[in-house]
């Protein structure tokens, strides 16, 4: 199941939250650079790309049908439905089985495909039975128009319970060098072959500064920190699909080459390490 949803050769995708207007609303300001964006990123060999009703809301679907359809063979558009959009930056999750139904014959509508190769459950609607929320997702995949189905900022129990009712292929969460809160759902998705997507990818914080361990690193592989966060992600699990987002061509394609960093266990280490000890110590001052 893993291997349909990347290449084995690259694993990096890109996300598509960015290329839209601040707070993730409306358009941004050059459309036709964030299309650009979309273009490079499968020019660049990227095979796996992600989005969401709800960026812009709508925005970041229509760009990627206006700059990539008709879709080259082996592209992943994988996309969200599940979260109600109130202005820049607000969100609120619906999960009644006929607003879900709606929003995959949206997305297949904007999308301009017959079936979505992968739909995430954007937010689990905690007043609608998630029986009843995955319910509906099942049915479509029976009739054909969602392939696979994932969970986004799930919990270990919430993918335990969705893995009795349909196939879980992939979980999107919170996850990068400084912030490992999901490290238990990580190994769930190991053990259970489920691709896991960590947003917020390149969010290193003080490891980045200065004086950081990705930044002494960065000079002996000749890499930049951003590309060294990546490399750890890649390093860390087989199942790990980093979705980088940007919306500038030169960032994207630095951001691509940090599966040619080969990490030492000697460099994984370090950045463990210090990850732990910036986390104790935020901690410890009560951010």
């Amino acid at each position: 199941m893993t291997s349909q949803l990347f290449s084995s050769s690259n694993r990096l995708g890109f996300g598509s939250m960015q290329l839209t207007g601040p707070g993730h609303w409306a358009a941004p300001d050059d459309p036709e650079q964030a299309m650009q964006v979309l273009r490079d990123a499968v020019d660049a060999g990227v095979t796996h790309i992600d989005t969401a009703d709800a960026y812009g809301p709508f925005t970041a679907e229509k760009y990627i049908r206006k700059a990539l359809h008709p879709y080259p063979e082996g592209l992943v558009i994988a996309t969200k439905g599940g979260l109600t959009r109130q202005g820049p930056d607000r969100w609120a999750p619906c999960g009644r089985p006929e607003y879900l139904r709606q929003c995959v014959e949206m997305s297949l509508r904007r999308l301009q495909v017959e079936r979505i190769d992968l739909y995430y459950l954007h937010r689990i609607d905690p007043a609608v039975p998630l029986e009843d929320q995955l319910g509906v997702l099942r049915d479509m995949q029976a009739e054909g128009k969602i392939h696979h189905i994932g969970l986004s900022k799930a919990d270990l129990g919430q993918i335990r319970e969705a893995s009795e009712l349909i196939a879980v292929a992939a979980v999107q969460n919170k996850y990068n060098v400084s912030n490992r809160v999901f490290e238990e759902v990580l190994r769930y998705c190991e053990n259970a072959s489920i691709t896991f997507v960590p947003y917020a990818p390149l969010a290193s914080g003080r490891l980045a500064e200065p004086h950081g361990v990705l930044h002494e690193l960065a000079t002996q592989y000749s890499a930049t920190p951003a590309q060294l966060a990546l490399a750890w992600l890649l390093h860390r699990s087989p199942v790990m699909m980093p979705i980088p987002g940007t919306s500038c061509s030169a960032r994207l394609h630095e951001n691509l080459a940090a599966h040619q960093i080969n990490l030492t266990r000697e460099g994984m280490a370090a950045i463990e390490v210090a990850a732990t000890k910036t986390v104790r110590s935020e901690v410890g001052k009560g951010r």
